[in-house]
């Protein structure tokens, strides 16, 4: 089980390697820096508020629209699962927009609503709605008849059958939706920020790329990284353990 444990850590140590020899053979901080040359780099960001400043405000915005596009994908994807006709109607929808480049919405949505933060999360919430929705229908239309007859046969209130019954089972679809929902939707953010925003990593890398400087967008960009990566080890994978419990019990 230790060892089991250990991989994820290996796995990384073997990329962190590969980026070591690239950049020896490189050998020019203007291609590829080293990763001990990012340090002081870092450093010099974090001491000056900048890193936090733009690293808080790409975290309000990757939260704002998570929470938005989860909240609306599993409204959706519930009553498209439990409602065939419902389904009928919306599922064209949901394929156009599951098929609209998420530039086309940003850019769409900048000409419509102004270069504001409205904007800015109403493209990133759009963009992944239509996923979160597509693998919530699936988990509504797997979920027991049987059980929907007991909360029949008990008289369970809506209330009632919602807790104890329908997000028992949903819970590991969620849980799945959550984890690929945070790894599309700040890669969202990015692009919207690099696009429209006079704040965030993503603003950070754009203004860097014009100076054609790649150590201050991979200090920016790894910034970011690991903030997710701790979301992820610290809060997905957990409660997707957690919503799957019953299943491998």
């Amino acid at each position: 089980m230790q060892a089991t444990r250990l991989i994820p850590f290996l796995s990384l140590a073997g990329l962190l390697s590969l980026w070591v020899v690239a950049a020896v053979l490189t050998d020019d901080i203007q291609i590829l820096p080293k990763p001990w040359q990012l340090g002081p780099l870092f450093l010099q960001e974090a001491s000056s508020g900048e890193l936090w400043t733009h690293l808080f405000a790409t975290i309000v915005r990757v939260l704002w629209a998570f929470g938005l596009a989860m909240t609306l994908g599993t409204i959706l994807g519930l009553v498209m699962g439990r409602s065939a006709r419902t389904n009928a109607w919306l599922d064209p929808w949901l394929v156009v927009f599951l098929n609209l480049p998420a530039l086309v919405l940003i850019v769409l949505c900048y000409l419509w609503i102004g270069l504001t933060e409205a904007a800015a999360i109403t493209a990133v919430t759009l963009n992944k709605v239509p996923n979160v929705a597509v693998v919530i229908r699936e988990g509504a239309r797997a979920l027991d008849p049987d059980l929907d007859a007991m909360a029949r046969v008990y008289r369970m209130s809506w209330r009632a059958q919602m807790q104890h019954v329908i997000f028992p089972q949903l819970a590991p679809f969620i849980a799945a939706a959550a984890r690929s929902g945070v790894a599309v939707i700040w890669k969202i953010v990015l692009v919207v920020e690099f696009l429209g925003r006079s704040s965030g990593i993503g603003f950070q890398i754009h203004l860097y790329f014009q100076l054609f400087d790649v150590a201050m967008v991979l200090v920016y960009a790894f910034s970011f990284i690991c903030v997710m990566l701790l979301v992820e080890w610290l809060l997905l994978q957990p409660f997707e353990r957690h919503a799957r419990r019953w299943r491998d019990a």
